[in-house]
């Protein structure tokens, strides 16, 4: 993703989207933004409503992401732990922190080369049990169709294997990205995530904020809620494993 007449840095107004497939048919949308990063001149990017590593209306903090540490560092250091050199631009899509808060169930990082190719895309997923987990995934092509295995425990009404299905869309003034989940026993899940982007400015970060003031809270909220809605529903419910998993997995 790397539109050659983006601005340094956005912000995206558009829509998450599930839907549950089996057992039971489960299906919801809502309003989000979001913001879309370059991490390799993160000094360009402040405005007077988004900080970085500091509180205000809207804010990025390096914790968040990766080691919690230098998230630029991060990133290309654990591209060249696989082999790949990611010495170029480095663009990271988003939830921002609002009021100091976030819970940012994926984030994606689009990982170019000192020529301008990409080299590949980091899906960086977070669960409501504090963990952390990357799915590596190695590209040349921002319109291919990516694969991973499921190795990491997200939602207890799945188990931990099968296999994500990715896809992406980008432009100066987009962002798509399509997460297709197969429980092994054929399409469980379709996700959705997708909006219009435009300059990250004061004046888009105050309407940002004003027109979903408890973005952030609603994430947490609406996940316990859907939770609440397929239990009803007598969905199945897997326990989180205690065994292991890779930080980062290809």
């Amino acid at each position: 993703m790397r539109p050659e007449s983006a601005p340094f840095a956005q912000i995206g107004f558009g829509r998450v989207m599930h839907a549950r497939l089996h057992p039971a048919r489960h299906r919801f949308d809502y309003a989000v933004f979001f913001v879309r990063l370059p991490m390799h001149d993160l000094a360009r990017v402040p405005t007077r409503w988004f900080s970085l590593n500091r509180f205000n209306l809207l804010s990025f903090y390096e914790a968040d992401h990766g080691d919690g540490g230098n998230s630029l560092a991060w990133a290309r250091g654990l591209l060249k732990q696989h082999g790949l050199i990611a010495d170029g631009e480095i663009w990271l899509t988003t939830f921002p922190r609002v009021l100091g808060y976030a819970f940012k169930p994926v984030s994606f990082w689009h990982c170019h080369a000192a020529d301008g190719g990409l080299v590949a895309i980091l899906a960086e997923v977070n669960n409501t049990f504090g963990e952390r987990h990357v799915y590596l995934l190695r590209t040349d092509d921002p319109d291919a169709v990516l694969h991973a295995d499921k190795v990491f425990h997200v939602s207890p009404f799945f188990p931990v294997r099968g296999q994500y299905t990715f896809r992406f869309q980008s432009g100066a003034d987009f962002f798509r990205s399509r997460i297709d989940y197969d429980d092994g026993s054929g399409d469980a899940l379709r996700t959705a995530w997708f909006g219009r982007l435009q300059p990250l400015t004061a004046r888009a970060c105050l309407r940002a904020f004003f027109t979903h003031p408890l973005m952030t809270w609603g994430v947490i909220a609406r996940i316990h809620l859907q939770a609440l809605r397929l239990a009803i529903k007598r969905v199945p419910f897997f326990r989180k494993p205690p065994a292991p998993f890779k930080e980062v997995t290809e």
